[in-house]
């Protein structure tokens, strides 16, 4: 029996009555035995989602600064969905890495490490938003155990770019979890708003169906055929629904940053219930934004910026319009915005 998945087919239109995608026990008789799948493995981290809020504060400086980060890859096994378990490549044991923010004309020494007890295969980075020979790449590849890379980068120009892992399997590594942001904010900053959050999507491959309980390893196969098994935000289909639902009120603004580690597929950004007031295409933050963007196609490796207002309360629902991907692999969040309106704009009882 084919599954659709543990989350279920989830409604994701304005008539959604929930926040979070119900089970469908029929559809989900499919069983790691009758997969062939090994049974699920214990997880050493309980959530493998970033938390959309984990972001370093705005800049506030005005004169260029160092700074001396400390990046390392750890390979973790957590849940993609409940029951379902998977082995990720990340930065920094969650998914997206962590989000390096500086001041256009600020020096970065990284440091990178690939420690021997948590992983099993080679890493490098890739920062898009530097100068130099694979954007750091080719000087930061290192094995299992090698002494740490290090390398220093002045951040050139302004914008939010992806980095990720470029090693010659690059596309599983990003695909396992290995891709992150750092925001190059101009030398004015960025404006002021009340939230900020920060999602990335990315496809996982793995020979298992979706929603089929036990461990999914990565498929080769699948991948290059570009059939991803789920589609997800933050490593983690529908983590960010329910109580993992990000928070807002009524009146407030909020500024997202969406990567698209892919490694394959377009996404098809969407708010619904709302739109972005202002959208930064492709992470320019030098141009002048776009105004009142329904839908805006993110390519893999950009990362996107794009601003909203809250008058009305209700879930704001973030998705890739390619809607199979929200309603059945994954690829939907919410923005939960608590409140009274704060203008006449919309009344249920009419």
């Amino acid at each position: 029996m084919q599954t659709i998945g543990a989350a279920g087919a989830v409604a994701v239109a304005g008539c959604l009555g929930g926040d979070a995608p119900q089970a469908d026990s029929a559809a989900n008789e499919t069983d790691a035995a009758e997969q062939g799948l090994p049974a699920a493995k214990a997880v050493d981290v309980d959530r493998i989602a970033r938390d959309p809020t984990d972001i370093p504060a705005p800049v506030d400086w005005t004169e260029p600064r160092e700074h001396d980060i400390t990046i390392r890859a750890q390979d973790v096994t957590a849940e993609i969905e409940p029951g379902v378990t998977f082995t990720y490549m990340t930065f920094e044991g969650q998914v997206p890495g962590p989000m390096v923010r500086v001041r256009r004309g600020d020096r970065v020494n990284l440091t990178f490490e690939v420690p021997e007890a948590e992983n099993f295969a080679s890493h490098n980075m890739d920062f898009h938003a530097v100068y130099g020979p694979g954007g750091g790449a080719e000087a930061t590849t290192i094995g299992p155990g090698d002494d740490a890379a290090r390398i220093s980068f002045t951040a050139d120009y302004a914008g939010a770019f992806v980095y990720h892992c470029a090693i010659p399997d690059m596309d599983y590594h990003i695909s396992a979890g290995m891709f992150g942001t750092i925001l190059v904010e101009p030398e004015e900053g960025l404006p002021e708003v009340d939230n900020e959050y920060y999602l990335g999507q990315h496809e996982i491959y793995t020979d298992g169906q979706v929603g089929a309980e036990g461990h999914h390893t990565f498929d080769f196969d699948a991948m290059l055929a570009e059939r991803p098994t789920y589609v997800v935000f933050n490593g983690q289909a529908y983590g960010f629904t329910e109580d993992g639902a990000m928070q807002a009120k009524t009146g407030e603004t909020a500024r997202v940053y969406f990567a698209n580690g892919g490694p394959n597929l377009l996404s098809s950004l969407h708010p619904i219930g709302n739109v972005f007031s202002r959208y930064y295409r492709d992470g320019d933050l030098v141009s002048d934004p776009d105004r009142n963007v329904e839908t805006a196609p993110v390519a893999p490796g950009t990362t996107t910026v794009g601003e909203m207002e809250f008058p009305v309360p209700g879930p704001v629902k973030i998705v890739d319009h390619a809607l199979t991907r929200a309603a059945r692999r994954g690829a939907l969040a919410v923005i939960d915005v608590q409140g009274e309106p704060t203008r006449d704009l919309y009344d249920e009882d009419a």
